[in-house]
């Protein structure tokens, strides 16, 4: 999977579905490991929602910025 623990594709999920999907996948994660997601906006709530939950347990790095498709590198950080 490249590289990834996990690959999401959102865009066709409900919108009220998306985080409650990647929040799920996240949690499965093991330190160091990384998810890949992609959406059909700048998922940048999402940011926002995981500094919130989860503040410096995480690494979020854009792959592609739109206009139709974002991908985010999401992973877990491994604890200090």
């Amino acid at each position: 999977m490249n590289g990834y623990a996990a690959l999401l594709d959102v865009t066709q999920y409900p919108p009220r579905f998306k985080h409650e999907a990647i929040f799920a996948v996240f949690e499965t994660l093991a330190p160091g490991l990384a998810m890949e997601i992609i959406n059909d906006h700048d998922p940048k709530p999402l940011h926002y929602q995981l500094e919130a939950e989860y503040s410096g347990q995480f690494d979020w790095q854009y792959i592609a910025e739109g206009p139709e498709i974002w991908r985010v590198r999401l992973e877990r950080r491994e604890s200090s």
